[in-house]
């Protein structure tokens, strides 16, 4: 099992930055791949942001490429996503989610994919 929590949501003006964080516990947080994934109010969840377990590989959707910036600290057991830029459209809650790496090539892009994930942390950027 891989214990996950996100914090460092909040409030923030559009264009404006704001960088989440999630600490995970458990097992072995570096052979896990990790993502962050958004869900908004009355919309499924959806993909932003994947790293795999040694880091070499990231990958956005396209709604954020150039804006945020997905990156892991193995040693202190911690993902990141840094954001800016950040528009209205981008607030949700927003979930840290992890599954046993194997190719380091590999994106993972679905829900499906994951076995663990964060409570979620909420961020609301305002007009």
């Amino acid at each position: 099992q891989v214990q996950l929590a996100e914090s460092g949501g909040g409030l923030v003006q559009a264009g404006g930055s704001l960088r989440l964080s999630c600490a995970a516990s458990g097992r072995s947080f570096g052979s896990h791949d990790m993502g962050w994934f958004r869900q908004a109010p009355g919309k499924e969840r959806e993909f932003v942001a994947t790293v795999s377990w040694n880091g070499g590989t990231t990958y956005y959707a396209d709604s954020v490429k150039g804006r945020f910036t997905i990156s892991r600290d193995n040693c202190k057991d911690t993902l990141l996503l840094q954001m800016k830029s950040l528009e209205p459209e981008k607030t949700g809650v927003y979930y840290c989610n992890g599954v046993r790496g194997a190719d380091p090539g590999t994106a993972r892009i679905a829900a499906y994919e994951y076995d663990y994930w964060g409570p979620g942390t909420q961020m609301t950027v305002a007009s």
